[in-house]
């Protein structure tokens, strides 16, 4: 078992800068690969980025990249996502997610998730 638990959203202005936290517990986190997604009212849920977390890959949806950053804290069994240049668009409930395998984008693979967190990004 793996548990998540997310921190750090809020409501911020257009152009602002949020750092979202996931705190992993559990188990063993070298097989393990890690994800954010996040869903806006009516729409369906949308890869943001993943991470391995035993190697350096990192990838990125486009619509993010170059703005979003994912980092992690071996120690702390933490991953960071730092979302820079936020715009409105961008406003959504943000939930990380872990699996047991290769990283992914495909949100039905992951078989762990946290609660989520609000982000309202203002204009």
């Amino acid at each position: 078992q793996v548990q998540l638990v997310e921190s750090g959203g809020g409501l911020v202005q257009a152009g602002a800068s949020v750092r979202l936290s996931c705190a992993a517990s559990g188990r063993s986190f070298s097989t393990v690969a890690m994800g954010w997604f996040r869903q806006a009212p009516g729409k369906e849920r949308e890869f943001v980025a993943t991470v391995r977390w035993s190697s350096d890959f990192i990838y990125y949806a486009d619509s993010v990249k170059g703005r979003f950053t994912v980092s992690k804290d071996d120690a702390k069994n933490t991953v960071y996502l730092q979302m820079n240049s936020l715009k409105p668009e961008d406003t959504a409930v943000y939930s990380c997610a872990a699996r047991s395998g290769p990283a992914s984008t495909n949100p039905r693979l992951y078989n762990y998730w946290g609660q989520g967190t609000q982000v309202t990004v203002s204009s």
